[in-house]
């Protein structure tokens, strides 16, 4: 990680969109996200969008059903999964794309932001994904270690696969790990084993050469989180604020070594949106950055090694709240760069 990685409350956003049509989505981030724009999920285009089945192609034994996915193993499975560990192991992730049925949001970003400065991409996380696909009794493959570890170098070859083309159109692409399921992280409901969290999230950092990012919309073990390498922590600030806070001396940390935090400030629910604006949602988020200036962090330093994104996928949302969020977080980003890095 550089120590000089400073995004400066750029605007960015987590994936997601509400629409169908992949280059009407493109047109809007390009609109309002133009420093670091992302590729855009569609999940109400297709099923194979969903943040779980877009990354399933080509696993071994996968079998498609909506957009859930479980693990029938074939005669050669075994050799299958042989071959994931033999490509990672020679850095080969050509046979790891993500296809255009799969992705369509990708492929037509691929031509509309060709040139961008910085562009951010998304891939989901080894817990998550782990935790979603199931053998065919409905327990996730995360529980079984030969499955878990496979499922982890998968997802490294498609965070590499993506992360080439994404510098074919930009000198500085950022990848993202999503990892909505860490938030059952320590829950007794959905046991995850802590021990095996840094280490699947690692494998798939090793995938990525650029910059990497890993969020997690809700409440968890921040601590764990912030020990890996990530270069960047996204999280939802507008409603779990505070969580982060209670590890302030880890947050120091992760500055000090050049670290940077997404402070997911705008809500992505449509109530909430409604009651906010640029002053309310400035006034909440340096409400949130307060804990940490308190702790010995200087405030320039939050701001500078931050950037604003919405506080977690848009794609429940109408296509006008979806532009509204979009705008107010550009509109955030640009009053707290002129107010506090001019």
């Amino acid at each position: 990680m550089s120590a000089k990685l400073e995004f400066g409350c750029l605007p960015t956003a987590i994936g997601s969109m509400p629409h169908t049509n992949p280059d009407e989505a493109c047109a809007v981030i390009m609109k309002y996200l133009p420093d670091i724009p992302i590729w855009p999920q569609l999940p109400k285009r297709s099923l194979r969008e969903n943040m779980i089945v877009q990354f399933s192609e080509g696993f071994p034994g996968v079998v498609e059903q909506g957009d859930k996915i479980h693990i029938e193993p074939s005669a050669n499975f075994e050799s299958e999964l042989e071959q994931i560990h033999i490509d990672c192991e020679q850095g080969d992730s050509r046979k790891y794309g993500v296809s255009r049925d799969y992705a369509a949001g990708l492929h037509a970003f691929l031509s509309k932001a060709a040139g961008s400065k910085i562009v951010k991409g998304q891939v989901t996380g080894p817990v998550t994904w782990g935790l979603a696909v199931t053998h065919r009794d409905g327990r996730g493959i995360l529980y079984d270690d030969t499955l878990a570890e496979a499922a982890a170098k998968f997802l490294r070859l498609k965070a590499s696969w993506q992360e080439s083309m994404l510098r074919n159109i930009s000198p500085n692409p950022i990848i993202f790990v999503d990892e909505p399921y860490l938030i059952s992280l320590g829950s007794v409901f959905t046991p995850i084993p802590e021990e095996k969290v840094p280490v699947l999230l690692e494998e798939v950092f090793r995938g990525i050469k650029g910059i990497k990012g890993l969020h997690c919309c809700g409440n968890t073990d921040w601590s764990v989180l912030l020990d890996t390498s990530t270069d960047i922590l996204s999280f939802d600030a507008y409603d779990y604020g505070s969580s982060l806070s209670t590890h302030s001396a880890k947050v120091k940390s992760f500055l000090q070594r050049g670290g940077n935090i997404a402070w997911g400030i705008v809500p992505n629910e449509e109530e909430a949106l409604a009651k906010e604006s640029l002053p309310s949602l400035r006034d909440r988020l340096e409400d949130t950055m307060a804990p940490f200036a308190r702790d010995g962090i200087k405030f320039k330093q939050i701001i500078a090694q931050g950037l604003i994104t919405p506080s977690c996928t848009l794609a429940s949302l109408s296509l006008e709240a979806a532009n509204q969020t979009l705008e107010l977080t550009a509109k955030l980003s640009r009053d707290l760069r002129s107010r506090y890095l001019v």
